[in-house]
C-alpha cells in the first residue's frame, strides 16, 4: 500500500489519500477512515488536519516536495498562536503550512530559544579562519619532513614485528 521510508515509516501515495479526503467528506472520522484504510489511526488524524488546515491539494502533495518556508513566515505562523492564541490548525491555514511535525518543532524551538531558533541554519563544513597558511622557514619545513619519516619509520617497524609475530605463531602449530 505504501513505500517505506529508510526509518521504517510507510509513505502512502496520493491515491489513498485522496480515498482519505473522499470518506472525510462523506463524514467519517479518522478512526472509522484509518480502519477501513488499513492505516494507523495517528497518520489519518494528521492527514485529517492538514486537509482541514491546508486543503486537498496540499494533502495530496505530501512526501513529494519539502517546501522551505522563509523566516518570516515561520515567525509570523509561530507567533500567531503562542502570542495571538490562533490554533495550529488555523496558523497553518492562513500561512500555508502542510507540514503539522516541521510547525510543531518550529513552536518548540521559539518557545525555548526565541525567534533566532527559527532562523535558517548554515550548511556544509564551517569556513576555516580565513588566514592563508603561513610561509614556514626552512627549519620548520625540515622539523615537520623529521617527523614524517619518523612516523612512516615506526609504522613500518610495527608493520614488520607483527609479521614475524605471525610467522613465528604460525611455525609453532603442529600440522596434522
Amino acid at each position: 500500500m505504501g513505500d517505506f521510508f529508510m526509518d521504517g515509516r510507510v509513505l502512502y501515495d496520493e491515491t489513498t489519500r485522496r480515498r482519505a479526503v473522499a470518506l472525510f467528506e462523506k463524514g467519517m472520522g479518522y478512526k472509522a477512515v484509518a480502519s477501513l484504510l488499513d492505516i494507523p489511526r495517528e497518520t489519518v488524524r494528521k492527514w485529517l488536519d492538514v486537509y482541514r488546515s491546508v486543503g486537498i491539494e496540499v494533502l495530496a502533495m505530501m512526501g513529494k516536495k519539502h517546501t522551505t518556508y522563509s523566516f518570516e513566515t515561520k515567525l509570523a505562523a509561530v507567533r500567531a498562536v503562542v502570542d495571538e492564541g490562533m490554533t495550529r490548525p488555523e496558523a497553518m491555514a492562513k500561512f500555508g503550512i502542510a507540514s503539522p511535525s516541521s510547525f510543531k518543532k518550529w513552536l518548540k524551538a521559539y518557545r525555548e530559544e526565541g525567534p533566532e531558533a527559527l532562523k535558517p541554519k548554515p550548511k556544509g563544513r564551517p569556513r576555516g579562519s580565513g588566514s592563508p597558511p603561513k610561509e614556514l622557514t626552512r627549519e620548520q619545513e625540515l622539523e615537520r619532513r623529521i617527523q614524517k619519516l619518523e612516523a612512516e619509520n615506526a609504522y613500518l617497524k610495527k608493520s614488520i614485528a607483527l609479521k614475524a609475530e605471525k610467522r613465528s605463531r604460525t611455525a609453532r602449530k603442529p600440522r596434522p
